[in-house]
């Protein structure tokens, strides 16, 4: 989740919203965000959503098979 946390914290600062707005904006805590932006969260993926959301980006889903 670093990689994700990363993506919003970017994007966050591109649109110069602070930690507190976005958390605002999407309805969550901000400790949440704080641990989203760290790396250190493994939101649930109605949470994730409302943040992509906020920041006006999307989610791509790549499902890849595998040989069991």
């Amino acid at each position: 989740m670093e990689r994700f946390g990363n993506i919003i914290k970017e994007r966050r600062k591109e649109l110069s919203i602070t930690q507190r707005e976005l958390a605002a904006l999407a309805g969550i805590g901000i400790n949440t965000l704080t641990k989203i932006e760290r790396g250190e969260a493994n939101p649930s993926l109605k949470i994730v959503l409302r943040v992509l959301d906020t920041l006006g980006l999307e989610m791509n889903i790549k499902i890849k098979s595998m040989n069991l």
